[in-house]
């Protein structure tokens, strides 16, 4: 009988503190947002901190409209590894009109790598940032080039990102453009750029030429030939290193051809620089011949006026 008492007991208390817990779960109960999961459900789900928020829940939370936790300091594209069909669904989830813009990638301002000479051989931790402790971060005798060490690779969750030939090349057909291997480059070399583009110029060596030729076989010494080969005013060499504006390139790919060093990409095969510098020079020669027609009708015209004069 004793036993049977301890039961109904143990039953009555278990009802008592259930109905306690309902009711305290009730009162104190959290609102959550309906729209919380649906946005959840558009984000990449790769907690890569990209967004600058802890993890996707972060990001989502601060996607929310006003009156929650961390409401509206986030735009609807703040998951850029969501990418912009995403981007457009949570847009419509709060209502919005959708974004546009063009797609972004990340893309690495160097092509050094073997072809960048070395101060040292460095034998400390594989990592970029390391490195620069060592020596004053002189590994490279290249001050602004990759290290090749895979800080950036080990920063990307989505095999984006490889050392090839000793410098970080981005496959853009795999990038999200989430910014972590932005943020992992000790040398700001990797910066964020339209997807359709093609053409690049894969040098950040703001030296001067003399001193550039020194350190790399094929970093930008600002020669000019770049700027004075395009027709769209679409490159300019701006601190001793020829820099593209976007806006204006149409990827037509001269500004390649007419380097000397190879520092802008895609570059050209040797049958090409020799196409290229051919057509050059028949252009050349066409417009010398053409301003000698043009002087010696002037003087034609001069000597045929003077008896007139007279």
């Amino acid at each position: 009988m004793t036993i049977v008492y301890a039961i109904a007991v143990l039953g009555v208390l278990a009802i008592v503190f259930g109905l306690i817990l309902a009711i305290a779960a009730k009162v104190f109960e959290v609102q959550v947002d309906p729209r919380l999961p649906e946005i959840m459900g558009c984000l990449a789900g790769a907690n890569c901190g990209g967004c600058g928020y802890p993890g996707c829940g972060g990001c989502a939370e601060a996607i929310r409209p006003a009156g929650a936790t961390l409401a509206g300091k986030a735009p609807v594209t703040a998951c850029a590894p969501a990418g912009p069909e995403n981007a457009a669904k949570i847009a419509a989830i709060m209502g919005m009109e959708a974004p546009s813009g063009d797609k972004m990638v990340a893309h690495v301002m160097c092509n050094g790598g073997c072809n960048a000479k070395e101060n040292f051989e460095y034998r400390g931790v594989k990592d970029c940032l390391a490195a620069t402790k060592v020596c004053g971060g002189d590994v490279k005798a290249c001050r602004y080039g990759c290290f090749g060490f895979g800080s950036c690779v080990e920063a990307c969750k989505f095999d984006a990102i490889h050392v090839i030939n000793g410098v970080a090349v981005v496959d853009k057909e795999k990038c999200t453009n989430c910014g972590a291997c932005r943020a992992a480059c000790p040398h700001h070399l990797i910066v964020e750029v339209p997807y359709k583009q093609k053409v690049f110029v894969d040098g950040s060596n703001k030296d001067k030429g003399p001193a550039v030729t020194k350190v790399c076989d094929n970093s930008c010494i600002a020669c000019g030939m770049c700027e004075r080969t395009c027709k769209f005013d679409a490159i300019h060499v701006v601190d001793n290193v020829a820099v593209i504006d976007y806006s204006k390139c149409k990827n037509c790919g001269m500004c390649a051809k007419a380097c000397p060093r190879n520092a802008i990409e895609p570059i050209p095969t040797p049958e090409e620089k020799e196409k290229f510098k051919a057509a050059q020079k028949a252009a050349a020669e066409k417009k010398a011949a053409a301003a000698k027609a043009a002087a010696e009708a002037a003087a034609a015209a001069k000597a045929a006026e003077a008896p007139k004069a007279e």
